[in-house]
């Protein structure tokens, strides 16, 4: 059976806002925040275990790239990076990304396809509300289960971390933030075109590439050539965990940061914006199939 859905203009469950003066219509808001919060952490506790075998393929970036580096460095620089600034950076970069880096597209192009998205037409609370409270409940826990690996790597790089001295100020924690915002707006809007295309997949696989390349997740962005830096300054993916990184371990200046900042807010706004535009001309193309 496949039935058609109402339009979007009688949807209440699209891009519902979130500003609102009554006190009790804020709190119960915020309940339903924590609910979908509390029960996406819950689920992703109880299938930890496929999160670990996710954790152990990022780890092997963690544990190669930096002895390669190190080694091609031979005690001197390539760039600016001693082999100690290597181990940092990598180090750093993995845990920053466990937690920016949203994936959230995969599942949603999936319930798209199979039908389950129209629940989320229905539900008293917002699509990019639920989506991303969903998607932050695992975006917290996975840091916390990819520690332990964490600490393993701090002791087996002992020898690499004798002089680390990272910037743990407001201006990366503000670029942390708006770094996951980022990644999040920006897969959700690219997760519509899955409303338009049976078949999305091939979509996003293609976008993991430019991902790693232009993020720093793969290399430093300083070590790539000026016609790929340049393309870092005019994508999202440089905004995303490769800004954070940078101004944790020190390699971006303090002029620099504002723009820096002023850019994520700028791809946070555009992508948000993108994704609204393609979920209310996507819900008339969309139909809910096997229900």
């Amino acid at each position: 059976m496949v039935e058609r859905l109402p339009s979007a203009r009688r949807l209440k469950g699209d891009m519902a806002s979130v500003a609102t003066t009554h006190p009790s219509a804020i709190v119960r808001r915020l309940r339903k925040w924590w609910a979908v919060f509390a029960i996406y952490f819950q689920d992703g506790i109880a299938y930890r275990a496929s999160g670990l075998i996710w954790i152990t393929t990022d780890l092997v970036t963690a544990v190669t790239m930096p002895l390669v580096w190190a080694s091609a460095a031979k005690g001197g620089y390539i760039q600016g990076f001693s082999a100690s600034d290597f181990v940092v950076y990598y180090l750093a970069m993995l845990l920053i990304a466990s937690f920016v880096t949203s994936h959230i597209m995969w599942e949603l192009a999936t319930e798209i396809r199979e039908g389950q998205f129209s629940t989320f037409l229905v539900r008293p609370i917002g699509f990019i509300e639920f989506t991303f409270f969903r998607n932050l409940s695992w975006r917290l826990l996975r840091p916390a289960l990819f520690f332990p690996f964490f600490v393993l790597l701090l002791w087996a790089y002992r020898g690499f971390l004798g002089d680390v001295r990272l910037n743990l100020g407001g201006e990366f924690w503000a670029s942390l933030i708006l770094g996951h915002l980022v990644s999040y707006f920006f897969v959700v809007a690219m997760s519509m075109l899955a409303l338009f295309v049976q078949e999305a997949s091939s979509i996003f696989e293609l976008y993991y590439f430019p991902m790693l390349f232009l993020s720093g997740q793969g290399f430093p962005v300083a070590l790539l050539p000026d016609w790929a830096r340049q393309l870092t300054k005019v994508f999202p993916f440089y905004f995303t965990s490769g800004a954070p990184t940078e101004i944790l371990v020190g390699r971006v200046a303090p002029s620099m940061v504002p723009g820096i900042l002023a850019a994520q807010l700028g791809w946070i706004v555009l992508s948000a914006v993108a994704a609204r535009v393609l979920w209310a001309k996507g819900l008339r193309h969309y139909t809910g199939v096997g229900m």
